[in-house]
């Protein structure tokens, strides 16, 4: 493998960023993840630009390289992958050890990918089965505190969440994701993904307005669902809204959209919505990418 490190192409082995970088002494630094299909990054100018945010709410706005898109299809092509996972990452960059960030930037600037299986009609799916997700303790950090659409190194509140579901299963399989609230019991999101559900008056998802990150794919498919003239409402939503839901599913780029089996032990299932909209995602990823 070969990965994208401050506008070189280098060897998996060899790809190096200093103790010193912010990113990795403070989580001062911005990333995105996104899918590539046949060879071109998915919604690539969504993306582009919710990194870009990030870094300005960061500020160091002028970090985010001007050639990203084209070091991304460089990584791609010397790594012979069309089906990949993308990882984009700016940091701050190497400053002297202090809290403080000096004005003055010289980033860290990181492309990697993996190979994922083809995706669209004729694709395959990441995930093994439908998810079970579980409600954890772990609150989403209030965006008072930390802007929660700020998508950056510091994921600290995912993991907790994720370890949650570890101590959870007492050496079992924990569930496949766990499902985060606020500060005042509304459910926001999972660790790694955005929440959809399924009641009689149509497609519900947690609002922007909450302490959650929007997800691009999340935005996809309230796209999708608008064009089939679907009712498509955001609000806020206790638990029993999820648990006593008709269906159920979690976006994000990597799972595109995986249907939810079960809320805290309660059957949940896929149903008619998520299968049209799972078809719709695929058709349009095929009709742009294939």
């Amino acid at each position: 493998m070969h990965y994208h490190v401050n506008g070189d192409l280098v060897p998996a082995d060899e790809a190096r960023v200093s103790v010193r970088d912010r990113g990795f002494m403070y989580g001062d630094a911005a990333f995105e993840t996104l899918r590539a299909y046949g060879g071109d990054p998915f919604a690539w100018d969504a993306h582009r630009e919710r990194l870009q945010r990030t870094a300005e709410t960061l500020g160091f706005a002028d970090a985010v390289p001007d050639d990203l898109r084209e070091r991304v299809d460089e990584t791609l092509a010397a790594n012979d992958l069309t089906e990949a996972y993308v990882r984009l990452s700016v940091s701050r960059g190497v400053q002297p050890g202090k809290l403080t960030p000096d004005p003055d930037v010289d980033p860290t600037a990181v492309v990697l990918c993996s190979e994922l299986p083809r995706g669209g009609r004729d694709g395959e799916r990441v995930w093994d089965g439908p998810a079970s997700v579980q409600t954890v303790r772990t609150r989403r950090i209030p965006g008072e505190a930390v802007p929660a659409d700020a998508k950056t190194h510091n994921y600290l509140n995912g993991i907790l969440g994720r370890l949650e579901l570890r101590k959870a299963a007492a050496g079992g399989d924990p569930a496949d994701e766990c499902l985060v609230r606020d500060t005042d019991g509304n459910v926001v999101e999972g660790a790694t993904s955005n929440l959809f559900f399924v009641t009689e008056n149509g497609l519900r998802t947690p609002s922007a307005d909450l302490d959650l990150l929007p997800g691009v794919t999340r935005d996809v498919v309230m796209d999708l669902a608008r064009a089939e003239d679907f009712p498509v409402e955001t609000g806020h939503y206790s638990l029993d809204a999820v648990r006593d839901a008709d269906e159920a599913f979690l976006t994000n780029s990597t799972w595109e959209i995986r249907p939810v089996e079960s809320v805290d032990g309660i059957p949940v299932g896929t149903g008619p919505m998520t299968k049209l909209l799972q078809r719709l995602f695929d058709d349009r990823v095929e009709a742009e990418h294939y």
